[in-house]
Protein backbone atom coordinates (compact mmCIF):
# COMPACT_ATOMS: atom_id res chain seq x y z
CA UNK A 1 0.00 0.00 0.00
CA UNK A 2 1.12 3.52 -0.78
CA UNK A 3 0.43 5.91 2.10
CA UNK A 4 0.42 9.68 1.71
CA UNK A 5 0.37 12.89 3.69
CA UNK A 6 -1.83 15.60 2.22
CA UNK A 7 -0.36 19.01 3.05
CA UNK A 8 -2.40 22.07 2.14
CA UNK A 9 -3.25 25.55 3.39
CA UNK A 10 -6.65 25.33 5.05
CA UNK A 11 -9.15 28.18 4.70
CA UNK A 12 -9.90 29.44 8.23
CA UNK A 13 -13.42 28.52 9.29
CA UNK A 14 -14.55 27.14 5.91
CA UNK A 15 -15.18 23.42 6.41
CA UNK A 16 -16.82 22.98 2.99
CA UNK A 17 -13.87 24.55 1.16
CA UNK A 18 -11.34 22.51 3.11
CA UNK A 19 -13.27 19.29 2.52
CA UNK A 20 -13.22 20.08 -1.20
CA UNK A 21 -9.42 20.55 -1.07
CA UNK A 22 -9.12 17.20 0.69
CA UNK A 23 -11.33 15.54 -1.91
CA UNK A 24 -9.12 16.88 -4.70
CA UNK A 25 -6.01 15.52 -2.98
CA UNK A 26 -7.71 12.17 -2.43
CA UNK A 27 -8.55 11.98 -6.12
CA UNK A 28 -4.96 12.81 -7.03
CA UNK A 29 -3.68 10.24 -4.53
CA UNK A 30 -5.92 7.53 -5.98
CA UNK A 31 -4.54 8.30 -9.42
CA UNK A 32 -1.04 7.81 -8.05
CA UNK A 33 -1.97 4.45 -6.53
CA UNK A 34 -2.20 5.54 -2.88
CA UNK A 35 -4.50 3.65 -0.54
CA UNK A 36 -4.51 6.07 2.39
CA UNK A 37 -4.14 9.85 2.80
CA UNK A 38 -3.66 11.61 6.14
CA UNK A 39 -4.38 15.30 6.76
CA UNK A 40 -3.07 17.68 9.42
CA UNK A 41 -4.50 18.60 12.79
CA UNK A 42 -7.75 20.61 12.60
CA UNK A 43 -7.39 20.75 8.81
CA UNK A 44 -11.16 21.03 8.45
CA UNK A 45 -11.23 24.48 10.05
CA UNK A 46 -7.55 25.44 10.16
CA UNK A 47 -5.89 25.46 13.57
CA UNK A 48 -7.65 28.60 14.83
CA UNK A 49 -9.10 27.95 18.27
CA UNK A 50 -10.78 31.34 18.44
CA UNK A 51 -12.95 30.54 15.43
CA UNK A 52 -13.99 27.20 16.93
CA UNK A 53 -14.72 28.74 20.33
CA UNK A 54 -16.82 31.49 18.73
CA UNK A 55 -19.02 29.06 16.82
CA UNK A 56 -18.82 25.57 18.34
CA UNK A 57 -21.99 24.40 16.61
CA UNK A 58 -20.87 25.48 13.15
CA UNK A 59 -17.18 24.56 13.51
CA UNK A 60 -17.67 21.00 14.80
CA UNK A 61 -18.59 17.90 12.79
CA UNK A 62 -19.66 14.29 13.00
CA UNK A 63 -18.69 11.66 10.45
CA UNK A 64 -21.96 12.13 8.55
CA UNK A 65 -21.78 15.92 8.32
CA UNK A 66 -23.03 16.97 4.85
CA UNK A 67 -20.00 19.22 4.45
CA UNK A 68 -17.79 16.11 4.45
CA UNK A 69 -19.73 14.52 1.58
CA UNK A 70 -16.98 15.37 -0.98
CA UNK A 71 -14.43 13.52 1.16
CA UNK A 72 -16.61 10.43 1.52
CA UNK A 73 -17.40 10.42 -2.19
CA UNK A 74 -13.74 10.84 -3.16
CA UNK A 75 -12.89 7.85 -0.96
CA UNK A 76 -15.57 5.75 -2.68
CA UNK A 77 -14.70 6.88 -6.18
CA UNK A 78 -10.96 6.38 -5.76
CA UNK A 79 -10.96 3.37 -3.43
CA UNK A 80 -8.76 5.31 -1.02
CA UNK A 81 -9.02 5.83 2.75
CA UNK A 82 -8.63 9.18 4.53
CA UNK A 83 -7.71 10.40 8.00
CA UNK A 84 -9.53 13.71 8.41
CA UNK A 85 -8.89 15.78 11.52
CA UNK A 86 -11.23 18.45 12.83
CA UNK A 87 -13.22 19.59 15.82
CA UNK A 88 -15.51 16.67 16.59
CA UNK A 89 -18.96 17.02 18.10
CA UNK A 90 -18.97 15.72 21.67
CA UNK A 91 -19.25 11.94 21.90
CA UNK A 92 -22.36 10.60 23.60
CA UNK A 93 -22.55 11.93 27.13
CA UNK A 94 -19.97 14.68 26.52
CA UNK A 95 -20.51 18.42 26.60
CA UNK A 96 -17.31 19.67 24.94
CA UNK A 97 -15.91 18.97 21.48
CA UNK A 98 -12.77 16.92 20.87
CA UNK A 99 -9.90 17.15 18.41
CA UNK A 100 -11.01 14.19 16.35
CA UNK A 101 -9.50 12.10 13.57
CA UNK A 102 -12.23 10.54 11.43
CA UNK A 103 -10.96 7.58 9.40
CA UNK A 104 -13.03 6.98 6.29
CA UNK A 105 -12.47 3.69 4.47
CA UNK A 106 -12.23 3.07 0.71
CA UNK A 107 -16.03 2.71 0.66
CA UNK A 108 -16.54 6.13 2.30
CA UNK A 109 -17.81 4.60 5.54
CA UNK A 110 -16.30 5.41 8.93
CA UNK A 111 -13.65 2.91 10.02
CA UNK A 112 -12.92 4.53 13.36
CA UNK A 113 -12.79 7.83 15.22
CA UNK A 114 -9.87 8.82 17.42
CA UNK A 115 -10.18 11.68 19.91
CA UNK A 116 -6.87 13.30 20.86
CA UNK A 117 -5.87 12.16 24.35
CA UNK A 118 -3.13 14.63 25.30
CA UNK A 119 -4.19 18.27 25.03
CA UNK A 120 -2.09 21.38 25.46
CA UNK A 121 -3.08 23.82 28.18
CA UNK A 122 -4.77 26.12 25.65
CA UNK A 123 -6.59 23.23 23.95
CA UNK A 124 -7.88 22.02 27.32
CA UNK A 125 -9.85 25.25 27.73
CA UNK A 126 -11.96 24.35 24.68
CA UNK A 127 -11.73 20.60 24.08
CA UNK A 128 -12.29 17.44 26.09
CA UNK A 129 -9.57 14.77 25.96
CA UNK A 130 -10.19 11.36 24.45
CA UNK A 131 -9.67 8.19 26.43
CA UNK A 132 -9.02 5.43 23.89
CA UNK A 133 -6.04 4.80 21.63
CA UNK A 134 -6.68 5.09 17.91
CA UNK A 135 -6.29 1.85 15.96
CA UNK A 136 -7.53 0.45 12.64
CA UNK A 137 -6.55 -2.19 10.09
CA UNK A 138 -6.50 -1.52 6.36
CA UNK A 139 -4.92 -3.51 3.55
CA UNK A 140 -3.41 -6.01 5.98
CA UNK A 141 -1.62 -3.27 7.94
CA UNK A 142 -2.43 -2.29 11.54
CA UNK A 143 -2.26 1.49 11.98
CA UNK A 144 -1.97 3.69 15.07
CA UNK A 145 -3.33 7.24 15.23
CA UNK A 146 -1.88 10.18 17.16
CA UNK A 147 -2.38 13.93 17.12
CA UNK A 148 0.41 16.47 17.65
CA UNK A 149 0.95 16.78 21.45
CA UNK A 150 0.27 13.04 21.83
CA UNK A 151 3.73 12.52 20.34
CA UNK A 152 5.41 14.22 23.29
CA UNK A 153 4.50 11.19 25.42
CA UNK A 154 6.79 8.17 24.76
CA UNK A 155 4.16 5.74 25.99
CA UNK A 156 1.92 6.56 23.00
CA UNK A 157 4.16 5.02 20.30
CA UNK A 158 5.26 2.33 22.77
CA UNK A 159 1.64 1.21 23.19
CA UNK A 160 1.18 1.28 19.43
CA UNK A 161 4.11 -1.08 18.89
CA UNK A 162 2.97 -3.34 21.73
CA UNK A 163 -0.50 -3.51 20.15
CA UNK A 164 0.99 -4.88 16.92
CA UNK A 165 0.75 -1.64 14.94
CA UNK A 166 3.18 -1.39 12.02
CA UNK A 167 2.51 2.17 10.85
CA UNK A 168 2.05 5.24 13.04
CA UNK A 169 0.05 8.19 11.67
CA UNK A 170 0.36 11.67 13.17
CA UNK A 171 -1.82 14.68 12.33
CA UNK A 172 -0.08 17.74 13.70
CA UNK A 173 0.48 21.50 13.67
CA UNK A 174 4.18 21.77 14.50
CA UNK A 175 5.75 25.19 14.36
CA UNK A 176 9.43 24.39 13.84
CA UNK A 177 11.49 21.82 11.90
CA UNK A 178 13.37 20.96 15.09
CA UNK A 179 10.20 19.44 16.53
CA UNK A 180 10.13 16.87 13.76
CA UNK A 181 13.31 15.09 14.87
CA UNK A 182 11.20 13.13 17.37
CA UNK A 183 9.63 11.17 14.51
CA UNK A 184 12.92 9.62 13.38
CA UNK A 185 13.66 8.65 16.99
CA UNK A 186 10.17 7.21 17.41
CA UNK A 187 10.50 5.13 14.25
CA UNK A 188 13.89 3.70 15.29
CA UNK A 189 12.99 3.03 18.90
CA UNK A 190 9.71 1.23 18.22
CA UNK A 191 10.27 -0.28 14.76
CA UNK A 192 7.42 1.72 13.25
CA UNK A 193 6.97 3.35 9.89
CA UNK A 194 5.87 6.87 10.77
CA UNK A 195 3.86 9.32 8.67
CA UNK A 196 3.39 12.96 9.65
CA UNK A 197 0.78 15.24 8.09
CA UNK A 198 1.70 18.70 9.33
CA UNK A 199 -0.11 22.01 8.98
CA UNK A 200 0.92 25.22 7.26
CA UNK A 201 0.07 28.92 7.61
CA UNK A 202 -0.38 30.87 10.86
CA UNK A 203 -2.67 29.39 13.48
CA UNK A 204 -3.37 29.86 17.17
CA UNK A 205 0.07 28.60 18.28
CA UNK A 206 1.84 30.61 15.55
CA UNK A 207 3.07 29.49 12.13
CA UNK A 208 3.19 25.80 11.23
CA UNK A 209 6.22 24.69 9.25
CA UNK A 210 4.80 22.06 6.88
CA UNK A 211 7.49 19.47 6.07
CA UNK A 212 5.04 16.57 6.21
CA UNK A 213 6.88 13.32 5.64
CA UNK A 214 7.50 9.63 6.19
CA UNK A 215 10.19 7.82 8.20
CA UNK A 216 11.15 4.16 7.89
CA UNK A 217 11.65 1.96 10.98
CA UNK A 218 15.38 2.63 10.60
CA UNK A 219 14.74 6.33 11.21
CA UNK A 220 15.54 7.24 7.60
CA UNK A 221 13.30 9.93 6.17
CA UNK A 222 12.03 8.86 2.74
CA UNK A 223 9.49 11.54 1.85
CA UNK A 224 9.33 15.26 2.61
CA UNK A 225 6.87 18.00 1.69
CA UNK A 226 7.84 21.62 1.33
CA UNK A 227 8.63 23.80 4.32
CA UNK A 228 6.09 26.57 4.87
CA UNK A 229 7.67 29.99 5.36
CA UNK A 230 5.15 32.50 3.96
CA UNK A 231 1.65 32.57 2.44
CA UNK A 232 1.34 31.65 -1.22
CA UNK A 233 -1.39 32.84 -3.60
CA UNK A 234 -4.16 30.25 -3.68
CA UNK A 235 -2.56 28.19 -0.90
CA UNK A 236 -0.16 25.43 -1.87
CA UNK A 237 -1.22 21.78 -1.78
CA UNK A 238 1.08 18.79 -1.93
CA UNK A 239 1.05 15.02 -1.54
CA UNK A 240 4.06 13.10 -0.27
CA UNK A 241 3.90 9.32 -0.68
CA UNK A 242 5.75 6.27 0.56
CA UNK A 243 5.43 2.53 0.12
CA UNK A 244 4.21 0.61 3.18
CA UNK A 245 3.96 -2.85 1.62
CA UNK A 246 6.61 -4.34 3.89
CA UNK A 247 4.43 -3.44 6.90
CA UNK A 248 1.71 -5.89 5.83
CA UNK A 249 0.85 -8.62 8.32
CA UNK A 250 1.89 -11.81 6.53
CA UNK A 251 0.34 -15.25 6.93
CA UNK A 252 3.50 -16.33 8.79
CA UNK A 253 2.97 -13.71 11.50
CA UNK A 254 2.52 -15.37 14.92
CA UNK A 255 -0.57 -13.21 15.44
CA UNK A 256 -2.35 -15.18 12.71
CA UNK A 257 -1.56 -18.58 14.21
CA UNK A 258 -2.59 -17.28 17.64
CA UNK A 259 -6.21 -16.76 16.55
CA UNK A 260 -8.33 -19.58 18.01
CA UNK A 261 -10.59 -21.64 15.77
CA UNK A 262 -14.13 -22.60 16.75
CA UNK A 263 -14.96 -24.93 13.90
CA UNK A 264 -18.49 -24.34 12.66
CA UNK A 265 -18.79 -27.74 11.00
CA UNK A 266 -20.09 -26.08 7.86
CA UNK A 267 -19.63 -28.45 4.91
CA UNK A 268 -17.70 -27.96 1.72
CA UNK A 269 -19.87 -27.63 -1.37
CA UNK A 270 -18.97 -27.98 -5.02
CA UNK A 271 -19.39 -24.56 -6.61
CA UNK A 272 -19.92 -26.15 -10.04
CA UNK A 273 -23.23 -27.65 -8.95
CA UNK A 274 -24.19 -25.39 -6.03
CA UNK A 275 -23.71 -22.17 -8.01
CA UNK A 276 -24.22 -22.76 -11.73
CA UNK A 277 -24.23 -18.99 -12.34
CA UNK A 278 -20.61 -18.76 -11.21
CA UNK A 279 -18.05 -19.11 -13.99
CA UNK A 280 -15.39 -21.70 -13.06
CA UNK A 281 -12.01 -21.65 -14.78
CA UNK A 282 -11.60 -24.70 -17.00
CA UNK A 283 -7.81 -24.95 -17.07
CA UNK A 284 -7.55 -27.20 -14.01
CA UNK A 285 -5.70 -30.52 -13.78
CA UNK A 286 -7.35 -31.51 -10.49
CA UNK A 287 -9.50 -34.44 -11.60
CA UNK A 288 -10.75 -35.02 -8.03
CA UNK A 289 -12.49 -31.65 -8.06
CA UNK A 290 -11.06 -30.52 -4.73
CA UNK A 291 -10.28 -27.10 -6.19
CA UNK A 292 -14.00 -26.44 -6.76
CA UNK A 293 -14.98 -26.98 -3.11
CA UNK A 294 -15.78 -24.07 -0.81
CA UNK A 295 -17.50 -23.58 2.53
CA UNK A 296 -21.18 -22.72 2.13
CA UNK A 297 -20.83 -19.36 3.88
CA UNK A 298 -17.97 -18.31 1.63
CA UNK A 299 -19.89 -19.27 -1.49
CA UNK A 300 -22.93 -17.24 -0.39
CA UNK A 301 -20.76 -14.18 0.00
CA UNK A 302 -19.02 -14.79 -3.30
CA UNK A 303 -22.37 -14.84 -5.09
CA UNK A 304 -23.44 -11.65 -3.30
CA UNK A 305 -20.24 -10.00 -4.54
CA UNK A 306 -20.99 -11.09 -8.09
CA UNK A 307 -24.48 -9.58 -7.86
CA UNK A 308 -22.92 -6.26 -6.81
CA UNK A 309 -20.60 -5.97 -9.83
CA UNK A 310 -21.25 -3.36 -12.51
CA UNK A 311 -23.01 -4.45 -15.67
CA UNK A 312 -20.75 -6.24 -18.10
CA UNK A 313 -18.59 -7.93 -15.48
CA UNK A 314 -18.72 -11.21 -13.60
CA UNK A 315 -16.46 -13.26 -11.33
CA UNK A 316 -14.38 -16.17 -12.49
CA UNK A 317 -13.66 -18.76 -9.81
CA UNK A 318 -10.15 -20.22 -10.13
CA UNK A 319 -9.46 -22.17 -6.93
CA UNK A 320 -11.08 -22.74 -3.57
CA UNK A 321 -10.24 -25.66 -1.31
CA UNK A 322 -6.70 -27.05 -1.32
CA UNK A 323 -5.93 -30.30 0.59
CA UNK A 324 -3.35 -29.80 3.39
CA UNK A 325 -0.87 -32.15 1.71
CA UNK A 326 -0.99 -30.11 -1.50
CA UNK A 327 -0.69 -26.86 0.45
CA UNK A 328 2.41 -28.22 2.20
CA UNK A 329 3.94 -29.21 -1.13
CA UNK A 330 3.30 -25.78 -2.67
CA UNK A 331 4.79 -24.02 0.36
CA UNK A 332 7.95 -26.13 0.41
CA UNK A 333 8.45 -25.82 -3.35
CA UNK A 334 8.29 -22.04 -3.20
CA UNK A 335 10.51 -21.93 -0.10
CA UNK A 336 13.05 -24.08 -2.00
CA UNK A 337 13.00 -21.56 -4.86
CA UNK A 338 13.73 -18.76 -2.41
CA UNK A 339 16.53 -20.73 -0.73
CA UNK A 340 18.14 -21.32 -4.12
CA UNK A 341 17.88 -17.63 -5.00
CA UNK A 342 19.14 -16.50 -1.57
CA UNK A 343 21.49 -19.21 -0.27
CA UNK A 344 22.69 -17.20 2.70
CA UNK A 345 19.30 -16.07 3.94
CA UNK A 346 18.14 -17.05 7.44
CA UNK A 347 15.55 -19.85 7.58
CA UNK A 348 13.03 -17.66 9.43
CA UNK A 349 13.31 -14.99 6.73
CA UNK A 350 12.77 -17.62 4.03
CA UNK A 351 9.66 -18.81 5.88
CA UNK A 352 8.27 -15.28 6.12
CA UNK A 353 9.10 -14.48 2.49
CA UNK A 354 7.44 -17.69 1.31
CA UNK A 355 4.25 -16.71 3.14
CA UNK A 356 3.86 -13.68 0.88
CA UNK A 357 2.82 -16.08 -1.86
CA UNK A 358 1.90 -19.41 -0.25
CA UNK A 359 0.39 -19.69 3.20
CA UNK A 360 2.14 -21.87 5.82
CA UNK A 361 0.27 -25.20 5.80
CA UNK A 362 -0.90 -25.15 9.40
CA UNK A 363 -3.00 -22.01 9.02
CA UNK A 364 -3.71 -21.97 5.27
CA UNK A 365 -7.14 -20.47 4.42
CA UNK A 366 -7.36 -22.59 1.26
CA UNK A 367 -7.04 -25.78 3.33
CA UNK A 368 -9.94 -24.62 5.49
CA UNK A 369 -12.14 -24.15 2.43
CA UNK A 370 -12.45 -20.50 3.38
CA UNK A 371 -10.34 -18.89 0.65
CA UNK A 372 -10.99 -18.36 -3.02
CA UNK A 373 -8.75 -17.24 -5.86
CA UNK A 374 -10.94 -15.16 -8.12
CA UNK A 375 -10.71 -12.63 -10.94
CA UNK A 376 -12.93 -10.46 -13.10
CA UNK A 377 -14.02 -11.35 -16.63
CA UNK A 378 -16.56 -9.86 -18.98
CA UNK A 379 -20.10 -11.24 -18.98
CA UNK A 380 -19.10 -13.40 -21.93
CA UNK A 381 -15.98 -14.65 -20.13
CA UNK A 382 -13.55 -12.32 -21.89
CA UNK A 383 -10.24 -11.09 -20.46
CA UNK A 384 -10.19 -8.14 -18.04
CA UNK A 385 -6.85 -6.43 -17.30
CA UNK A 386 -5.97 -6.97 -13.63
CA UNK A 387 -2.30 -6.01 -13.94
CA UNK A 388 -0.86 -9.52 -13.59
CA UNK A 389 -2.08 -13.06 -14.20
CA UNK A 390 -3.52 -14.91 -11.22
CA UNK A 391 -0.78 -16.66 -9.23
CA UNK A 392 2.02 -14.40 -10.45
CA UNK A 393 4.65 -14.49 -7.71
CA UNK A 394 6.27 -11.35 -6.26
CA UNK A 395 9.43 -12.24 -8.19
CA UNK A 396 7.68 -12.88 -11.50
CA UNK A 397 5.56 -9.73 -11.27
CA UNK A 398 8.19 -7.45 -9.67
CA UNK A 399 5.72 -6.91 -6.84
CA UNK A 400 2.76 -6.03 -9.06
CA UNK A 401 0.84 -8.97 -7.55
CA UNK A 402 0.35 -6.88 -4.40
CA UNK A 403 -3.21 -5.58 -4.40
CA UNK A 404 -2.17 -1.95 -3.96
CA UNK A 405 1.08 -2.15 -5.89
CA UNK A 406 2.44 1.09 -7.34
CA UNK A 407 3.02 1.40 -11.05
CA UNK A 408 -0.17 -0.28 -12.21
CA UNK A 409 -1.92 1.07 -15.28
CA UNK A 410 -5.04 3.14 -14.54
CA UNK A 411 -7.16 0.37 -16.10
CA UNK A 412 -5.69 -2.40 -13.96
CA UNK A 413 -5.96 -0.26 -10.81
CA UNK A 414 -9.59 0.55 -11.56
CA UNK A 415 -10.43 -3.10 -12.18
CA UNK A 416 -8.81 -4.18 -8.92
CA UNK A 417 -10.80 -1.45 -7.18
CA UNK A 418 -14.06 -2.84 -8.63
CA UNK A 419 -13.18 -6.38 -7.53
CA UNK A 420 -12.15 -5.21 -4.06
CA UNK A 421 -15.26 -3.12 -3.52
CA UNK A 422 -17.62 -5.99 -4.35
CA UNK A 423 -15.82 -8.62 -2.30
CA UNK A 424 -15.22 -6.37 0.69
CA UNK A 425 -18.87 -5.33 0.79
CA UNK A 426 -19.79 -9.02 0.81
CA UNK A 427 -17.67 -9.60 3.92
CA UNK A 428 -14.51 -11.15 2.50
CA UNK A 429 -10.99 -9.91 3.22
CA UNK A 430 -8.04 -9.75 0.87
CA UNK A 431 -4.54 -11.07 1.46
CA UNK A 432 -2.75 -7.92 0.31
CA UNK A 433 0.20 -9.64 -1.35
CA UNK A 434 -2.18 -11.32 -3.83
CA UNK A 435 -4.94 -9.28 -5.46
CA UNK A 436 -6.86 -12.47 -6.33
CA UNK A 437 -6.90 -14.13 -2.86
CA UNK A 438 -9.99 -13.48 -0.73
CA UNK A 439 -11.30 -15.28 2.31
CA UNK A 440 -13.98 -15.42 4.96
CA UNK A 441 -14.07 -17.22 8.31
CA UNK A 442 -10.37 -18.18 8.53
CA UNK A 443 -7.72 -16.98 10.97
CA UNK A 444 -6.47 -14.17 8.73
CA UNK A 445 -10.05 -12.96 8.26
CA UNK A 446 -10.55 -12.97 12.04
CA UNK A 447 -7.36 -10.99 12.65
CA UNK A 448 -8.21 -8.46 9.94
CA UNK A 449 -11.79 -7.91 11.10
CA UNK A 450 -11.23 -8.12 14.86
CA UNK A 451 -13.31 -11.28 15.28
CA UNK A 452 -12.39 -13.16 18.44
CA UNK A 453 -12.10 -16.51 16.66
CA UNK A 454 -12.04 -18.13 13.24
CA UNK A 455 -15.02 -20.12 12.01
CA UNK A 456 -13.18 -22.61 9.83
CA UNK A 457 -10.06 -24.70 10.46
CA UNK A 458 -8.03 -26.97 8.14
CA UNK A 459 -10.10 -29.78 6.67
CA UNK A 460 -9.02 -33.05 5.11
CA UNK A 461 -10.34 -33.87 1.66
CA UNK A 462 -12.50 -36.92 1.03
CA UNK A 463 -13.64 -37.10 -2.58
CA UNK A 464 -15.72 -40.24 -2.24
Amino acid sequence: MIIAAGQFSAVPGDIAANAARMAALLTEAAGRGAGLVVFSELALTHYDLRLIAADPAGMTVTEDDPRLAPVREACRAGGVAAVVNGAGRPPEGGNRPTIASFVFGPDGALLTRYDKIHLSETESELFAPGSTDGRFTLGGIRFALATCFDNAFPEVPARAAADGCRVYLSSAFHDAPERLTRYADMAREHGLQVLLANGTEIGSPGPACGLSGVWLPTGERVATAAEWTAPEPGGAAELVCADARDRITLMADPAVAAVPVKESGEPLVDVRTAAPGLLVAEDRTDVSGAFAQLREGVLRRLLAAQDALPDGLRLQFVEGYRPPSLQRRYFEEYADELRAAHPGRDAALIHDAASRYVSPPDIAPHSAGSAVDVTLVTTEGGHVDMGTPINASPEESDGACYTSAPGLTPTARANRRVLSAALTAAGLVNYPTEWWHWSYGDRYWALATGADHALYGPKEWDDR
